[in-house]
């Protein structure tokens, strides 16, 4: 189960979220998630838990967890939304979208 923790202080790093998560069970990945650019904390990461027993154990025991100053927010993770822009926006290929339409 991949499971979203949230409210991280910029102190945690990934060898944190193993140890914590790793005491309801084996933790496959545990990854903080980082600027791009920065390389600073975004404030949250996620845990990969194969075993969904300990894995919901876990979410259970740690939402509202205080580490190192920071209540986290734990729960399962959703799957992510794709961010790209559809389709609704500018017209056809090879006309103008908008003006007249036809012959001048």
């Amino acid at each position: 189960m991949n499971i979203y923790v949230g409210n991280l202080s910029p102190e945690v790093s990934d060898e944190d979220l193993n140890g914590l998560f790793s005491e309801y069970g084996q933790v496959s990945s545990a990854k903080v998630i980082k600027d791009m650019f920065s390389q600073e904390s975004r404030g949250f990461g996620f845990v990969e838990m194969p075993g969904q027993a300990e894995a919901q154990k876990a979410i259970e025991s740690l939402n509202t967890y205080d580490l190192k100053g920071k209540k986290l927010v734990v729960n399962e993770a959703r799957p992510r939304r794709e961010r790209r822009g559809g389709g609704s926006r500018g017209g056809g290929r090879g006309r103008s979208s908008g003006g007249r339409g036809g012959r001048y």
